[in-house]
């Protein structure tokens, strides 16, 4: 009975703390300094969220600034989202997913809880909605993380792979503390990018999210093995837009993760008078013909660079396919995908089952990176009742 007891109160939802309304327009992403609260996942302020980002299926949304860890392990504050399901929560409170973004950019305006329908990236943000809305349908509250630096003070370091696990799993503890409608158990969810950062939250979680329960992650088309695609993109002679523009905010990421490597010291010289870039726009931006779109990729770097510091950092730090995950893992990967190339995919997955992950790995023929959150929603929904139950709510 002890134990009975002591499952039941571990399910049960948390109390809501006392939360201060942030402030009105984009004053609301600066914190106040000092940094308020004492632990990761304490609510700094939040307000209620309106405009694009907020889901039509949710019976609330609420915009939330939230402490969490930065790159260099200091304490930060991190923006994002909660949606609650429409009704009543069960008693156990309504299961959690918590979902990681694919790319959109570093600048501040490409955060996703900024998105507006003029905004250069709309349509790297508005892509999932249909996705995010359907699980707040089936009775899972959905929050969103915006990750370090974007919208935030500092830079967002791309790809860094335990600064995006932080924010997500930080952003489940905040949801937590500023509702109580909201259970323990979790899934984590996320696409490209968010993949990645999905990974390395199911890594972190039994260390750095005590307390919560993890009952799976699902992975679309999650980026892996980048200091292998260093060569790759050398290779390309011709200009391509796609290619460039993620070498161009990978560099900009490593440059924030560590700047003893001086990455714009092994940048060609047109590629540095255009860096700058990363920091002001948008991804969709960057592949402009004023911007890394008009730059071969092989001619980012300079020709005589030793990248062997550069790869070493990316395989050592950021790559998916070196983690340890002991908890349920399903991956989702396109046939058709050239951004996140499908062998890459397969060898991660490989490394992952070598390791003992419990994992399911799914591969839809002729679908490209960005349907594939489409064309697994079925399948993920199926698999999110199987890991997180069917919410029945209290009358």
């Amino acid at each position: 009975m002890a134990a009975l007891a002591a499952l039941l109160l571990a399910a049960a939802p948390a109390s809501a703390a006392k939360v201060h309304k942030g402030p009105a327009g984009l004053k609301f992403y600066t914190p106040p300094s000092p940094l308020p609260g004492a632990a990761h996942g304490d609510v700094i302020w939040a307000r209620k969220l309106t405009g694009q980002p907020a889901l039509k299926q949710a019976g609330s949304n609420q915009l939330v600034l939230y402490r969490s860890t930065g790159v260099d392990g200091r304490p930060i504050a991190v923006s994002g989202t909660v949606s609650l399901p429409k009704g009543k929560a069960p008693k156990r409170g309504w299961p959690v997913v918590t979902w990681a973004h694919g790319t959109t950019g570093i600048a501040d305006r490409c955060a996703p809880s900024r998105d507006t329908a003029s905004n250069p990236d709309h349509q790297l943000s508005s892509y999932v909605y249909p996705q995010l809305n359907a699980w707040l349908k089936a009775g899972y509250a959905v929050v969103r993380t915006d990750y370090e630096g974007l919208g935030t003070p500092g830079v967002h370091p791309y790809l860094n792979g335990r600064s995006e696990g932080r924010a997500v799993l930080d952003m489940v503890r905040a949801a937590r503390k500023l509702s109580s409608s909201l259970s323990r158990r979790y899934v984590i969810a996320g696409h490209s990018q968010g993949g990645q950062a999905a990974l390395f939250a199911a890594r972190l979680a039994p260390t750095y999210a005590g307390g919560l329960q993890l009952r799976g992650t699902i992975a679309y088309a999650p980026v892996s093995h980048l200091s292998e695609q260093i060569p790759i993109a050398r290779g390309i002679n011709d200009p391509n837009p796609g290619i460039a523009s993620f070498a161009a905010i990978i560099a900009r990421g490593v440059d924030v993760a560590r700047p003893q490597l001086n990455v714009a010291s092994l940048l060609s010289d047109r590629a540095r008078q255009l860096y700058p870039q990363t920091d002001q726009r948008c991804l969709l931006e960057l592949r402009g013909q004023d911007s890394f779109g008009a730059l071969p990729p092989a001619q980012i770097f300079r020709s005589d660079v030793d990248f062997n510091p550069f790869a070493a950092a990316l395989d050592q730090e950021d790559d998916a396919e070196n983690l340890t995950i002991h908890t349920p893992v399903r991956i989702e990967q396109g046939s058709a995908d050239t951004t996140v190339f499908p062998s890459f995919t397969d060898q991660l997955a490989q490394a992952l089952q070598g390791r003992k992950t419990p994992l399911v790995y799914k591969k839809y023929a002729g679908v490209d990176h960005g349907a594939i959150v489409g064309k697994a929603e079925s399948d993920a929904l199926k698999w999110l009742r199987t890991r997180l139950g069917r919410p029945h709510r209290s009358s």
